[in-house]
């Protein structure tokens, strides 16, 4: 029996990109605690094993070496669920980078084009592949991991945000593109306790004293969401990018 706080998956299939660590591991532990066989891919197949040990509940979890932009490797990783568990029902498109940080006229090509790569171009590759493969005739769901930098600018975030943005129009534009068959969401989460954002709460105090809420987010403030918009929960529900950021966007706490 799962959580009432945690929606039944149960049978169902689910791929989560970068799920090693933080928001991705999160997501894969409660999508499998509500029932859902996960995939939990990586850059190396060790750390894939290794974050797919840590995940329990009634669904099998098993990790799969696939870089965010490797198209063969999302492919071989697609069949691979559907070979192993029989469907592909959720992709949770959670793999995100953000090697470009500074002003935005001081950012090399390299480093912004690698951002958009694995932030903007990482989710398109894999829902086509998901949609080609099973989605598009069986249906599915699909979460997008945003930010609310999509949402506003913040000082020498420009090219991260700028490609959270793009996504959070992606995710409108393919939920229009693949529906019925499909749902397409999104989330947007402020600051949440990853190695990814550790630069940002270095000054955990000050940074949470900011938010209406009182604190930073935890991954498991994420991965509730994402179980919700990924489950049957959610089923009139697409195009959305749902904000999880303890009222950050509200305006600063005590102002």
């Amino acid at each position: 029996m799962t959580s009432p706080l945690i929606p039944s998956l149960s049978g169902r299939t689910a791929i989560v990109t970068g799920a090693s660590r933080g928001i991705g591991l999160a997501i894969a532990q409660t999508l499998a605690a509500g029932g859902a066989n996960v995939v939990l891919t990586s850059r190396t197949q060790e750390h894939a094993d290794e974050a797919a040990k840590q995940v329990e509940g009634p669904g099998t979890a098993i990790g799969h070496q696939a870089h965010a932009t490797d198209e063969d490797a999302a492919r071989a990783c697609v069949d691979f669920a559907i070979e192993r568990f029989g469907s592909l029902d959720i992709l949770i498109n959670n793999a995100g980078t953000n090697p470009a940080y500074g002003p935005l006229i001081d950012i090399e090509k390299s480093r912004f084009a690698k951002t958009l790569d694995t932030n903007l171009w990482g989710p398109i590759l894999w829902t086509s592949l998901a949609v080609k493969a099973w989605m598009g005739e069986h249906g599915g769901s699909v979460v997008n991991t945003a930010s609310i930098g999509g949402i506003h600018v913040a000082e020498n975030l420009g090219v991260y945000n700028a490609s959270k943005a793009a996504l959070i129009h992606v995710t409108k534009q393919l939920a229009l593109e693949l529906a019925p068959k499909v749902r397409v969401n999104g989330v947007a989460p402020a600051v949440v306790r990853t190695k990814l954002a550790a630069a940002l709460f270095e000054h955990e105090e000050r940074v949470a004293g900011s938010y209406p809420l009182g604190r930073i987010g935890e991954p498991e403030d994420v991965s509730s969401a994402v179980a919700f918009l990924a489950s049957d929960a959610a089923s009139w529900i697409t195009g959305e990018t749902l904000v999880i950021d303890g009222g950050a966007l509200l305006g600063q706490a005590g102002v």
